[in-house]
């Protein structure tokens, strides 16, 4: 089942993926259920937003696949490599990426995106699918650069704009074997599979929530394949998973006039 949430010029709504059509809920399926309310919306009249807005964290993980590691040229920890982007850096499909005006590179980390449903604390492996509500696509923008300069990710990774997600959650997908490509403007810039996670699903739910707490709505990205990874003003980032559709947002040069 995909689940979209979405605006008709109106406040956000919550509707599942028919064919063309998104059947309209009575309320946010996450803590209300699947109760419709008869209502059809043709998918070509709707704004499709970001399927989520984390209620308290974004959580994300570094360098867990192989060759992104070796990319980076870091081995990392033994355990997963886990930080934090506010949910302030959430936006929708469609919406532009915002580019601030620091030096060096800005670049683009396509993410299968998981979507906790439940509070869940110190979560056993086994139990890992009794909390993730569904999943999605994700893009951890990261200002590369600032990164090695600040020697910490926190403003690097946190900026407005920064963590698209979308367009549909999928409640019934397998997410431990799936594609995922990212390209700029048409051009093939990274491709890996989910199998190949170093710290796979059911760990990476085991560890965080040993560490913090996750809250209905929180997300969970899971780390990104190897590739070219920076685009510029007026490109478009687009990122496809296998069954989820495509992830995609222009990017655009940050005009102080729009704040």
């Amino acid at each position: 089942m995909k689940i979209a949430r979405f605006s008709t010029d109106g406040d956000p709504r919550f509707g599942v993926l028919d064919d063309d059509d998104l059947v309209v809920l009575a309320g946010d399926p996450m803590f209300h259920g699947f109760e419709t309310t008869g209502e059809r919306v043709p998918l070509s009249q709707a704004t499709i937003l970001a399927p989520v807005i984390p209620r308290s964290k974004v959580v994300c993980v570094g360098m867990n696949y192989a060759a992104h590691r070796k990319e980076m040229g870091h081995e990392g920890p033994s355990t997963p490599l886990i930080f934090l982007k506010p949910n302030t850096a959430v936006v929708g499909p469609g919406d532009p990426i915002i580019i601030p005006p620091v030096e060096g590179r800005i670049v683009h980390e396509g993410e299968l995106a998981l979507v906790i449903g439940k509070v869940a604390k110190r979560v056993k492996k086994e139990d890992w699918r009794d909390v993730v509500f569904g999943v999605t696509i994700a893009n951890d923008v990261s200002a590369r650069d600032v990164m090695f300069a600040d020697g910490q990710w926190a403003r690097a990774k946190g900026y407005d704009t920064f963590c698209p997600l979308g367009p549909f959650i999928d409640t019934e997908i397998d997410p431990t074997a799936l594609e995922i490509e990212t390209h700029v403007d048409g051009e093939l810039r990274r491709k890996g599979n989910t199998r190949d996670l170093l710290h796979g699903i059911p760990e990476l739910i085991e560890f965080i929530s040993d560490v913090w707490t996750l809250l209905p709505g929180d997300v969970i990205l899971t780390g990104t394949p190897d590739g070219l990874g920076s685009f510029v003003d007026g490109q478009t980032v687009d990122i496809t998973i296998e069954g989820l559709g495509t992830l995609s947002n222009p990017a655009k040069n940050r005009d102080d006039r729009d704040y």
